[in-house]
């Protein structure tokens, strides 16, 4: 199964961008994923093809409008029976990137009948600083599921009834940080999915020995030459002692969690103790 990518943009022409280099890349190329881009702008129904408006109430900056997003988003649903760009007045994807491709996944059955039962939809995700923040362990769902589609917003952000009309999208925050528009966090949130794909990494180990995968940052890594400007690689990682190297980069990691994200030992210290509460609790029900 190809991991299917679709992105709602202003600006097609940002993809794939630095997925189309390195591991990504290869796997674009090899067909371990696939990638459309739907201009957000070709289903506008004016003919200055109007994506946004000021904010109701007042203030700076512009909105999106919740009918054109409907409309791109409705596009590459299966089984809403509400069209393509052509169909709701867009006029086409002028930017060279066909909406819905006939190859693509997303393209079946538009105007017929729901996928079949059992089908896998793919999640809509909403780029938004005021969305829940992504995790590791999101990500890894994305990556074992069918694809993605990615909403990118831009300017002031959207028009909340998208949300109420179309409850599926989940609005994804990817840090504390503003950016111009929801693209690059998109490009971040594809590779963060494309590199756990079967076969893309070149060490199955290296997805699950990294920062974040157990709760943790990652211990620290050293390599040649030995010894550099008077420091050299730690004694335990030279010694060949494969047990006490694990222990060791266990200390490190909780160590180095601790101190640059008390945030993340926080919860990894929180699940750790409701295992253990909840493992005494079972064998007392299994006592009684």
């Amino acid at each position: 199964m190809t991991f299917a990518a679709t992105i709602l943009t202003l600006y097609p022409e940002m993809f794939p961008g630095p997925l189309g280099v390195s591991l990504a890349g290869r796997a674009l190329d090899e067909g371990k994923w696939s990638l459309e881009t739907v201009q957000i702008r070709d289903f506008a129904s004016d003919k200055h093809r109007t994506v946004d408006d000021t904010p109701a109430g007042g203030g700076a900056g512009m909105v999106l409008k919740p009918d054109v997003l409907a409309a791109a988003l409705d596009s590459i649903l299966p089984g809403t029976g509400r069209g393509t760009a052509d169909e709701v007045g867009g006029g086409g994807a002028r930017s060279g990137h066909s909406p819905v491709p006939l190859h693509h996944p997303a393209a079946k059955a538009l105007d017929g009948p729901p996928p079949p039962l059992g089908e896998e939809i793919r999640p809509i995700l909403a780029m938004t600083p005021r969305g829940k923040p992504i995790t590791q362990a999101r990500i890894r769902q994305l990556a074992a599921g069918p694809g993605v589609a990615i909403i990118c917003g831009r300017f002031e952000g959207f028009d909340e009834r998208l949300f109420e009309a179309r409850p599926e999208i989940e609005q994804v925050s990817l840090a504390d940080i503003v950016l111009s528009g929801g693209e690059p966090a998109a490009l971040m949130i594809l590779d963060a999915c494309i590199r756990l794909l079967p076969g893309v990494m070149g060490a199955a180990s290296s997805g699950t020995e990294e920062s974040f995968e157990q709760g943790l940052l990652e211990y620290p890594h050293y390599t040649r030459p030995q010894e550099w400007e008077g420091r050299t690689i730690p004694e335990v990682l030279r010694s060949g002692d494969h047990a006490k190297i694990a222990a060791w980069r266990k200390a490190m990691s909780e160590d180095h969690t601790r101190l640059r994200r008390p945030d993340l030992w926080e919860r990894h210290c929180g699940v750790r103790d409701r295992s253990a509460s909840g493992a005494r609790r079972e064998n007392e029900d299994q006592g009684q």
